[in-house]
């Protein structure tokens, strides 16, 4: 194994740039999650990484080799689809062998009823059933050895699907989406596996999600992408505590994060709320942010003062999920303490303390926020009326 390294990778379709001189290192034998919205070119990257695709433009290496000089099957990936790309006039069995049977059998022997006139095919045939049925035992699904696909549930085949890819062992896995389409309790379940099973195997895993639990639970570093481009590369806790942009902090964090505009009286101080905040922020600040979790309602020293209306109270068990509508802000929301008393159309005031806001300037870049040690609120509490 070794260190997989792009470098300015650039691939467009007709006239639409898909991935616009990316550059990443993926370290050996880690779980990197590439992370972003449909369209951001997380999947073509993978399909790059396969040899399905190359790039317009761009360096693609492991280690001393380069991998653009190598077809698919010489590239040592195994791929695990989103629609498990099962054979369905196959048994489970054969879906897991298919890999070994195209490596130890002849074309000739791999046509139907011609392996069984070979005594020596019908050894390699003994033996690849032998290491795929090791495999299937690991993930649970030797009992299902005879089955179709037709005859088993969408986590069934997925296990099928990620067996398969295992009994060839490749130095690197690819996941495209595995479990979009499986439901949240099956998802939650599998992600565990796959993550027990990059442990066991201490190989590279490439995978390609949309969600964000999937990409925080399970991996050792993320990529948030957007536009062809990485926003952001780093653990799951750097990706959640220091966003280094806009669009990664809304991105990651359930419930979503929180934004407030601000905006400049005539001699340039930032304000909120009728307020000045300019010992908070400096002047290329033109969002604020902070996570729900964050807001409290007791004031503290260094604290913001937020005040609204509450359109919306959720009762989610442990707590309440709370939206607010504000003088300047359509919503904003904050996780207050199931025992506290919280009616819509109540006006409630929300204190977030500085060390938890987020800046962010007009381009959604991170600005670091720099305030003056003080025991009353930055913001006073307003007058509130809509």
């Amino acid at each position: 194994m070794a260190d997989i390294k792009l470098e300015h990778i650039s691939k467009t379709y007709d006239d639409t740039a898909v991935l616009t001189d990316l550059s990443l290192t993926i370290r050996e034998g880690e779980f990197l999650t590439l992370l972003g919205a449909s369209g951001c070119g997380k999947s073509t990257l993978l399909r790059l990484l396969a040899g399905l695709e190359l790039p317009d433009t761009g360096t693609l290496r492991k280690g001393d080799v380069d991998m653009l000089s190598l077809s698919p099957g010489e590239r040592d990936c195994a791929m695990v689809f989103q629609s498990y790309a099962l054979y369905p006039h196959m048994t489970v069995g054969d879906n897991i062998c298919t890999p070994l049977y195209m490596r130890m059998l002849r074309c000739w022997q791999r046509l139907p009823g011609m392996r069984w006139l070979s005594p020596h095919a019908r050894r390699q045939i003994k033996l690849a059933h032998r290491q795929g049925h090791r495999v299937a035992q690991t993930l649970g699904i030797d009992t299902l050895w005879s089955r179709k696909p037709a005859q088993l549930s969408g986590g069934q085949r997925q296990r099928v699907a990620l067996a398969r890819a295992m009994v060839r062992r490749p130095t690197v896995f690819l996941f495209d989406e595995p479990l979009s389409n499986l439901d949240a309790g099956l998802r939650q379940s599998l992600r565990g596996e796959i993550r027990q099973l990059h442990d066991a195997l201490n190989v590279t895993f490439v995978y390609v999600t949309h969600d964000q639990h999937e990409a925080m639970s399970m991996s050792d570093r993320i990529a948030v992408m957007k536009g062809g481009c990485i926003l952001q590369l780093g653990t799951p806790a750097e990706i959640y505590d220091c966003p280094q942009h806009k669009d990664v902090a809304a991105l990651v964090g359930t419930p979503r994060i929180n934004f407030i505009t601000l905006t400049r009286d005539a001699d340039g101080r930032a304000n909120y709320q009728g307020h000045t905040i300019d010992s908070l922020v400096p002047a290329n600040t033109a969002v604020l942010a902070f996570r729900p979790h964050t807001a409290r309602r007791q004031n503290g020293p260094n604290s913001l003062g937020i005040t609204g209306q509450i359109t919306l109270v959720e009762f989610t068990g442990t707590e309440q999920l709370v939206t607010l509508k504000t003088l300047t802000e359509t919503s904003l929301t904050a996780i207050v303490d199931k025992q506290q008393r919280c009616v819509v159309g109540d006006v409630m005031t929300i204190y977030v303390a500085c060390e938890d806001l987020h800046g962010f300037d007009a381009q959604g870049g991170r600005v670091e926020l720099i305030y003056a040690a003080r025991q009353d609120p930055v913001v006073p509490t307003p007058v509130f009326s809509l």
